[in-house]
C-alpha cells in the first residue's frame, strides 16, 4: 500500500495522469466538431438550424374585418338572471338570448343577493348565452398577451399593441389591427424569424 501511495505521489505519475486527461479532453472536442461537420454535410435534420435558417414554424390567421358573435353565459330562471358587477357591463337591453332577448339590466345591486338583476323575455330556464354581434377584428384570447399580439412583418415576429373592446371565454373583439395583418397563434418571441404553417 505504501508503495502505491509513493507511485501516485511521484511527479512522473502526476504528469502522466494530467497528459492523459488533456488528451481525452482534446479528443472529445475534436470528435464533437467532426460529428457536427459530418451532420451538416449529410443534411441530417436539425430543428435549431432549420429554425435559424428558415424560421420557426407558426400557425397564423389573416385578419379581415368580419361579422362575429361573442357569447356571455347567463343562468335564467323565470325570465330573470343574476350577474356579478364584473359581468354586468357585457349585457344590454335588446341583446338576443336564444330565441328571446334581454329586456332590462339593472345598474343597481340587489341588496338580497349582491348581484345585478337581468330581466329577459321568452328565454327558457337554465344556462343560456347572451349574444353580442359586431363587425370588426376577432382574435382568439390565447393569442393576446399583455394587450398585444404577435404579427408577421417581413418574416419576423413583431408585437402589435391592441385594445380589447369586448371578449367572451374564447375570443376577443379588438382594435389596432388592419385587413391583411397576419396574427401568430403559436407561442413565439419577438424578433424570431418565422414561417407560416398552412
Amino acid at each position: 500500500m505504501e508503495q502505491l501511495k509513493n507511485i501516485f505521489k511521484s511527479q512522473r505519475t502526476k504528469r502522466i495522469i494530467y497528459i492523459t486527461c488533456a488528451v481525452i479532453l482534446v479528443g472529445w472536442v475534436v470528435f464533437r466538431f467532426v460529428m457536427i461537420a459530418s451532420e451538416n454535410k449529410m443534411d441530417v435534420f436539425n430543428a435549431a438550424r432549420d429554425a435559424a435558417q428558415n424560421g420557426v414554424p407558426v400557425h397564423t390567421i389573416e385578419m379581415s374585418r368580419m361579422d362575429g358573435t361573442l357569447r356571455e353565459p347567463i343562468t335564467v330562471q323565470n325570465n330573470r338572471a343574476y350577474v356579478s358587477a364584473s359581468r354586468v357591463d357585457k349585457l344590454r337591453a335588446g341583446q338576443t338570448v336564444g330565441n328571446g332577448e334581454i329586456v332590462s339590466v339593472s345598474r343597481n345591486i340587489d341588496l338580497n343577493t349582491g348581484m345585478h338583476i337581468v330581466r329577459t323575455r321568452n328565454v327558457p330556464d337554465g344556462l343560456q348565452y347572451a349574444e353580442y354581434r359586431a363587425n370588426g377584428y376577432f382574435v382568439p384570447l390565447y393569442a393576446i398577451h399583455a394587450n398585444s399580439v404577435m404579427i408577421v412583418e417581413n418574416g419576423v415576429a413583431t408585437p402589435r399593441e391592441i385594445t380589447v373592446i369586448r371578449q367572451d371565454s374564447q375570443t376577443a373583439l379588438v382594435n389596432g389591427l388592419n385587413d391583411g395583418d397576419t396574427v401568430i397563434l403559436s407561442k413565439i418571441n419577438a424578433g424570431d424569424k418565422v414561417k407560416t404553417v398552412k
